[in-house]
């Protein structure tokens, strides 16, 4: 069944020279800092809330948290630059004061904004474009150094639902990677790791095909990382809402981790350590 384990994946993500082992999966947790993305519960707009927050996932086993000053939601308006900066570096530098031993992703497609945060602290950046909404991205992050997560979308927040259309969208998703993959390695990228995008200029029925065969992109040697959390395709088939998934999301995380994924990005940490705890007895 775990055909994943034919291949050697890369299982390390050095982060500013210290290793994780990503061989056991890892909890990311979500802290948005917009008024309007699109679980309320995640909305932590407030300085304090958000240090709150932080405090709260890493006692809860997070090993990573992903910060993000610009909602990626369907149809999500644009913000400056300077304001997606104003958002984010205050909370970058408030939770590194409050917990120096934090990991923190920033969830940006913008090659400034990464650049200033990582020069602020943090540690990862998390481009849902894969580069292509900011062509300096990847020579950024190749100038950098630091571990980029290679998300797949199409179009930006505003147009990707009118974008969801594909022949094979595994084939195209994962060629995308390989193609992508090439120029990071060429621009001396060491530390990459896949997310499919799940819901992101794809329809449900698109990402639980992408889901079943998750397990396949171990054939690119890479961690992959799973974003689920929440989404749409889990409360649009069961009839509910997004705060009415969560169930819904630890159930297809759980599927996730069978399937490969080495990190799960999640708005829920306690529920999503719990589920890769009982996941790792099961092996």
């Amino acid at each position: 069944m775990a055909k994943y384990t034919l291949f050697q994946k890369k299982h390390t993500l050095n982060v500013r020279g210290k290793l994780i082992a990503l061989s056991t999966p890892k909890v990311m947790g979500i802290i948005n800092l917009t008024p309007d993305s699109f679980f309320e519960g995640s909305r932590k707009p407030l300085l304090n809330e958000a240090v709150q927050q932080a405090g709260k996932m890493l006692a809860e086993g997070a090993t990573f948290l992903d910060l993000g000053a610009y909602s990626s939601r369907p149809g999500a308006d644009d913000i400056s630059v300077q304001e997606e900066t104003d958002r984010l570096l205050p909370v970058v530098e408030a939770i590194l004061a409050a917990h120096p031993d934090a990991v923190l992703s920033i969830d940006t497609f913008r090659s400034s904004v990464a650049e200033t945060a990582i020069n602020a602290g943090a540690h990862i950046i998390n481009d849902i474009s894969g580069g292509q909404l900011d062509e300096q991205m990847f020579s950024t992050v190749a100038r950098l150094q630091v571990p980029y997560i290679l998300m797949h979308m199409k179009g930006n927040p505003k147009t990707m639902q009118q974008l969801s259309d594909y022949d094979d969208v595994f084939a195209e998703v994962y060629d995308y990677f390989a193609g992508r993959y090439h120029q990071l390695k060429q621009l001396g990228v060491n530390d990459i790791i896949i997310d499919p995008g799940f819901g992101f200029a794809k329809k449900p029925e698109h990402s639980y095909k992408l889901m079943s065969r998750l397990q396949e992109l171990a054939a690119l040697e890479l961690p992959v990382l799973a974003g689920v959390s929440r989404k749409k395709m889990i409360y649009s088939l069961l009839g509910n809402t997004a705060e009415d998934a969560l169930n819904g999301t630890t159930a297809l995380n759980t599927i996730a981790l069978t399937k490969g994924a080495n990190i799960l990005r999640v708005h829920d940490v306690k529920e999503a350590v719990e589920a890769v705890k009982i996941w790792q007895a099961c092996q």
